[in-house]
């Protein structure tokens, strides 16, 4: 009996590894076709950071940009390098400049750019209130925000909660005259969207302005340059007074001057005198940004010094040098979608 009992006792432990052998092979089986990692298997749901809250969503375009870091042998001032990045990625709205455009008019970028000064109190109101407003514009939209280095800090924290796809510069230069920093900063935009060749319609949006969301639909239809009509408003002067073209089909015919607050009206048209206006309104035209690296597409030549380190300039005289350049917005230029308080 005590043989037979070893027997038995060694039988049922030869089963019993049998068995966990075969349930071992084929689980090893099985795990021979499984995905390698975790995020292959499940690539098709959204990884969520556990215990991590970010205080507003980043957006992708976000970033504080030094304008003082690097000088770009161009045509025109002192472009813009991200920090640590040369060529930083951008969204697929934002692609960059191929020539010629071929995108749709309803889904050309528009290239807001602000200026910004530190001596007013209600600068960051004004900044939220556009902000607002541009969060309202379909896509795609670049607003481009430029600030003295020492005020960045303060504003770069407001423009990440805004939901807008912006661009914050900066530069460290100082300035006394306040026409001549507001010129310095559009540089600086004119320079970063040349620099990334950033290809969209170009247009200079004042903090303090007040616009109708129709007035992006119609700048979206500009082909080369367009100009419209600014109402400006001053509460200290008690003014009222229109700034802009006189159109006819969208045909830009001459300029009009007109104060409402008593009623003058100066008219310059391009039949009298052959006279222009000394300067657009800078709220009242827009352009083609690829007139910054290839202005010979518009006819313009890259060969003159007065104009070939002032971006902002050299773009007014493009404007200005021949009005058939240019596009009414909208089409008879009878309404006001651009109000610059």
């Amino acid at each position: 009996m005590g043989t037979l009992d070893r027997y038995k006792k060694r039988s049922h432990l030869l089963k019993k590894a049998l068995v966990h052998f075969s349930l071992c092979f084929v689980m090893g089986f099985f795990t021979g076709f499984a995905p390698h990692s975790t995020a292959t298997l499940f690539h098709h749901r959204p990884v969520k950071s556990v215990g991590v809250v970010p205080s507003a969503p980043v957006d992708p375009m976000e970033r504080v940009i030094d304008a003082s870091l690097i000088q770009i042998p161009r045509s025109f001032p002192a472009a813009v390098l991200p920090e640590g990045d040369a060529n930083p990625p951008l969204p697929k709205d934002v692609g960059r400049a191929r020539e010629p455009q071929s995108s749709s008019p309803s889904r050309r970028l528009l290239i807001v750019v602000t200026t910004t000064r530190s001596n007013d109190r209600l600068q960051g109101a004004y900044l939220r209130r556009l902000a607002h407003t541009l969060r309202l514009v379909p896509p795609p939209l670049l607003w481009v925000v430029v600030q003295a280095h020492a005020d960045a800090l303060a504003t770069a924290e407001m423009l990440r909660t805004t939901g807008v796809v912006y661009r914050h510069l900066t530069f460290k230069e100082n300035f006394t005259d306040p026409a001549a920093e507001a010129d310095h900063q559009r540089n600086v935009a004119l320079s970063h969207v040349e620099y990334h060749r950033l290809a969209g319609i170009v247009l200079f949006a004042a903090a303090s302005n007040v616009y109708d969301l129709r007035f992006f639909d119609e700048i979206r239809e500009i082909e080369a340059f367009g100009t419209w009509t600014v109402a400006v408003m001053s509460t200290n002067r008690k003014r009222a007074a229109l700034a802009g073209p006189i159109c006819h089909s969208s045909k830009v015919e001459g300029w009009i001057l007109k104060d409402l607050s008593d009623d003058k009206r100066l008219l310059v048209t391009s039949t009298d005198m052959n006279l222009k206006p000394p300067k657009i309104n800078i709220s009242g035209f827009g352009f083609n940004s690829s007139i910054l690296w290839n202005p010979e597409r518009w006819g313009r030549s890259t060969s003159l010094p007065d104009t070939s380190q002032d971006s902002i300039k050299f773009v007014h005289e493009v404007i200005l040098e021949d009005e058939t350049k240019l596009k009414g917005i909208p089409a008879d230029c009878s309404r006001i979608m651009v109000w610059q308080l």
